[in-house]
């Protein structure tokens, strides 16, 4: 990393017209572990394993090399992107600056629910259930569950109130809990498989029972696990204005993480399927990668392997958090939400946007406190699915809006001096990365059982109408918010 590339971090905010408020602290390796952390694959196979196999049996595995490669098309636009545009915002900045602040806000408000809605379903779902298992509670009790989550979300929020540096220490750690937990029990158990087979290998393409034309019926439901997985990497440019040698640093970070994740993701679920003792009763488990490992190594080795399933969607939440509120600071910074001259400001002492921070947890809050009415009332179960299928749809909303802005104003940008660049590859890229936002979003659409999901979708979308025609169109005409306010 070179002098000229860390001063060079100096110039980018004042570039886009706004002032260093934020501690720059974090290095490559650091922001790799964010993005490694936030796409997790330990929280993807562990929230949707049992989902893939009660539709596509051991067979559904194979989706997942899938699911990488389109993610990686994507991660190769997010990374030229994240590149040219590297400021706290990540979605919304990059469509308010490839077309407008009005593009921007409906693409960065999507963005901001995905957010709120993965950390409360993720926490008050799968989180607060094992870690009451762990201690000996009811997990079924949702006044049980609700209490741990608040517990979660009130160390995450200290946690990212005292700085971004400890945040990402957090995260650091993960990276190797997350191959441990994930890697290093699937090659194990592939071990102990090999030692003391109970199937052949052929096992790997057992579609549990599906055949024929059923099969192209289970597919969008067997690909949610890839889908759901591989995503969140583009939140390592939502931290680029406390990256050092951001422009430099940032596509690293995005493009390694989907692709060790996506690496090691598959030896993973190898070694885990391959060990399946009775298909039939861990498709029907709550916990099916933990009765594997339990199987096969005891119940200590369950223990561990729940810890580490817990600190690494931990590590998630904390990196999550410091994402959600950085694009809330951005939107303030731009004046396009309410209180935004509240929400904009850094603390001095911290360098981190304190208010935000607290919003972001009290809007996660606020969807775990549906949860928490819909267990209460006996819709726990497809409150579960709608959370994690909604979760996996407004990601891709997001992509969708992004590639596609920037398919069509890459070629106004200028480049930059030894910044990641595409150069002949940009266009075949892009597209291939557009249609494949646009086959995802399908996939994740189109099958009756997720329509639960797509009105959710449909819910954000008219939120953001609302506010955009009732205050914030007013702001945008009189020149008081948005981009063009800076820039005119």
């Amino acid at each position: 990393m070179t002098d000229q590339a860390a001063v060079s971090d100096e110039g980018i905010n004042q570039s886009f017209g706004y002032k260093q408020e934020l501690r720059r602290a974090l290095r490559l390796f650091s922001l790799y572990a964010v993005a490694f952390s936030i796409i997790s694959i330990t929280t993807g196979l562990f929230a949707n394993y049992g989902f893939g196999l009660a539709h596509l049996g051991a067979a559904m595995i194979w989706l997942w090399p899938v699911a990488s490669v389109g993610q990686l098309l994507v991660a190769l636009v997010v990374a030229e992107l994240g590149t040219r545009i590297p400021l706290a915002g990540y979605s919304y900045q990059w469509g308010a600056r490839l077309v407008n602040t009005t593009y921007g806000w409906f693409t960065g408000f999507v963005g901001l629910s995905y957010l709120a809605v993965g950390a409360a379903g993720i926490n008050f779902v799968v989180v607060a259930p094992l870690i009451a298992s762990i201690i000996n509670l009811d997990p079924n009790n949702p006044t049980v569950n609700l209490v741990i989550t608040i517990v979660i979300f009130a160390v995450v929020l200290t946690i990212n109130i005292i700085s971004i540096a400890l945040a990402s220490r957090i995260n650091n750690v993960a990276v190797f809990t997350e191959i441990i937990g994930m890697v290093g029990f699937g090659l194990i158990l592939f071990v102990l498989w090999a030692i003391h087979p109970n199937h052949s290998i052929t096992f790997l393409g057992d579609t549990g029972g599906v055949h024929g034309s059923d099969i192209l019926v289970a597919l969008p439901y067997a690909a949610l696990m890839g889908i759901f997985t591989i995503v969140g990497f583009e939140l390592a440019a939502d931290l680029g204005e406390e990256a050092v040698a951001a422009r430099v640093t940032v596509p690293k970070a995005v493009i390694w993480s989907v692709a060790s994740s996506a690496i090691l993701g598959m030896v993973a679920l190898i070694g885990f399927t391959i060990a399946i003792p009775d298909l039939a009763k861990i498709t029907a488990s709550s916990v099916p990668l933990v009765d594997i490992v339990g199987y096969w190594m005891g119940d200590i080795a369950k223990l561990i392997f729940s810890l580490i399933v817990v600190f690494s969607i931990f590590a998630l939440d904390v990196i999550g958090l410091a994402a959600t509120g950085r694009l809330i600071f951005s939107f303030a910074r731009d004046n396009i939400i309410p209180f935004s001259s509240a929400l904009k400001k850094v603390n001095p002492q911290t360098q981190t946007p304190i208010r935000a921070l607290a919003t972001a947890s009290a809007l996660g809050l606020v969807f775990v406190t549906w949860g928490y009415i819909s267990a209460l009332t006996g819709k726990g179960n497809s409150q579960f699915l709608l959370l994690i299928t909604a979760t996996a749809t407004l990601p891709f909303v997001v992509y969708f809006l992004t590639v596609l802005a920037y398919v069509t104003r890459r070629h106004r940008m200028d480049k930059l001096p030894e910044a990641f660049d595409l150069g002949i590859w940009a266009k075949p890229v892009m597209y291939a990365a557009l249609a494949w936002t646009v086959i995802a979003l399908a996939a994740l659409m189109i099958p009756k059982d997720f329509w639960g999901a797509d009105v959710i979708v449909v819910i954000v979308l008219v939120v953001a109408a609302a506010w955009y025609f009732a205050a914030l169109r007013g702001r945008l005409a009189r020149g008081e918010a948005g981009v063009e306010k800076l820039t005119a």
